[in-house]
């Protein structure tokens, strides 16, 4: 390695590096596992992308399967965590997300579980009388489409978002008397 050759190419290039697919599938793998976890489609499409030959590809994607560095059931566990608990979406919202990200339906099914609908019913709730003072003083039409609309675009069923909403502000009614 010359002087000049900065670290993140000694790690990229080598004799045979560029002309292995596999190894540079493997690179580009392990790079981009290294900024955050990723799914198997996820991984398949960017190596599509940056040229690799699917046989090369798909031989270094089953490899890291089995050695447990790609695993979907995982991040999809960590995704619903992460997007229910600090984002406060529904459950529609992050199995839509996790479909995009090319998790299968079973696993997205699985990772949905936890969420039991009290606990959705609970952060909908939340969500709905940390809008309330954004709405106090309009229509109660329009306080209702709002606060709906906020609810809905995060996931939450529609029958749930009435009901919360509902009672929101008939509590919020009731309080003002």
């Amino acid at each position: 390695m010359t002087a000049s050759t900065t670290q993140g190419q000694a790690r990229a290039t080598g004799p045979d590096d560029e002309s292995d697919p596999v190894n540079v599938a493997r690179i580009l793998v392990l790079r981009r596992l290294d900024s955050a976890p990723r799914t198997r489609a996820e991984l398949e499409s960017y190596l599509r992308k940056r040229g690799v030959p699917d046989d090369a590809a798909g031989a270094v994607l089953d490899r890291f399967e089995e050695v447990g560095l790609i695993d979907d059931a995982a991040f999809a566990d960590g995704w619903v965590r992460s997007r229910h608990g600090s984002k406060g979406l529904g459950r529609r919202a992050v199995a839509a997300e996790l479909r995009r990200k090319g998790v299968s339906d079973e696993i997205v099914s699985a990772a949905l579980e936890p969420i039991d609908e009290g606990l959705e019913r609970e952060r909908a709730l939340g969500l709905a009388r940390a809008r309330l003072p954004q709405v106090i003083g309009l229509p109660y039409p329009t306080q209702v489409r709002r606060m709906m609309g906020a609810l809905t675009r995060r996931g939450y069923d529609l029958s749930m978002s009435s009901e919360v909403v509902r009672q929101v502000l008939g509590e919020a009614s009731a309080g003002a008397e």
